[in-house]
């Protein structure tokens, strides 16, 4: 059985699936002025479809829903199927609270109780 496909049947399937995989994900990269869908990520970068997103680069956020997970430098890798790579020269992960400058102790008091 014969699975040829016209070329713009294929063209419509591929830009089916790219859209389909951008809604299923909740990633977004976030820069200055604008916000692009994450089409896959992996631990030293991520990708972005072409037409959507413009070539990005310098810092940006990365966001899971609302959830801000990480700010990276970020440099374009490669080009290809669709999708623009980028890989993090830097990534430093977002945290709610300030860095501690000093070993807590697991026994430390949590709060100080005042005179009455």
């Amino acid at each position: 059985m014969s699975t040829f496909l016209s070329k713009e049947v294929r063209e419509g399937l591929e830009a089916a699936h790219r859209l389909a995989r951008a809604r299923r994900s909740r990633l977004r990269v976030r820069t200055a002025d604008a916000e692009f869908p994450v089409i896959r990520f992996w631990e030293d970068g991520f990708a972005v479809e072409v037409e959507t997103a413009p070539r990005l680069r310098g810092f940006v956020d990365i966001y899971d829903g609302p959830e801000h997970l990480t700010r990276c430098l970020i440099v374009a890798s490669d080009e290809e199927a669709g999708e623009r790579r980028y890989d993090f020269k830097r990534a430093t992960p977002v945290s709610d609270s300030a860095p501690l400058d000093f070993e807590r102790p697991d026994t430390a008091p949590v709060a100080l109780i005042g005179p009455s």
